[in-house]
């Protein structure tokens, strides 16, 4: 494991999202922070790659924090952007493209084929990063989008439940109590 690369991948995360360009601010990062750490769980669940399935879980979102405007597109042009990042770390060029299809395919919102375990680790991490991120959801709901108790509540519920019902059906199976313990404490 590569374990330099993951530790300069973080930093190199952070220091993005703490630039007053990235429109999304820190909670971006915690939300990575959140897809890595259930990836690293993923891929040994799954028997994965660890190593392939963490560094595409640092570059997921390297696009949309670095520039807005590649936000729609940011599957795409991340996995542009881990190629040159990943090759200036020397890193090998067979695992490059095993990085670059994780990052492809990684948004629940695109209807995209899945391939491999790593890429469907990746995808399922970053749906479900979302029940780790629960104080980022209620303040998008009740500060940023200044809602009402019962719709903020409405809103991080069906938010949630999309979530869900993107990943696959192992992962489901994996997350089910999740699930309900997040309902349960939203009421």
């Amino acid at each position: 494991m590569r374990d330099d690369i993951l530790k300069n991948l973080q930093q190199e995360i952070y220091d993005r999202c703490q630039k007053e360009t990235n429109k999304f601010g820190m909670g971006c990062y915690y939300h990575i922070a959140a897809v890595v750490k259930n990836a690293e769980i993923l891929a040994e669940e799954y028997g994965a790659d660890k190593e392939i399935v963490m560094i595409a879980a640092w570059l997921h979102d390297i696009a949309s924090i670095t520039d807005y405007s590649l936000y729609e597109l940011h599957h795409i042009h991340g996995a542009e952007m881990a190629y040159t990042i990943l090759k200036d770390y020397g890193y090998d060029d067979k695992k490059i493209s095993l990085v670059q299809k994780c990052i492809k395919n990684h948004r629940g919102s695109v209807n995209l084929e899945r391939n491999s375990i790593e890429e469907l680790c990746v995808a399922d991490a970053d749906a479900i990063s979302h029940f780790d991120s629960l104080p980022g959801l209620l303040y998008l709901a009740y500060v940023q989008k200044g809602m009402e108790i019962e719709n903020g509540k409405e809103f991080v519920k069906n938010k949630l439940l999309r979530s869900f019902q993107k990943l696959s059906a192992r992962s489901k199976k994996h997350y089910q109590n999740k699930l309900e313990n997040v309902m349960e404490v939203l009421g």
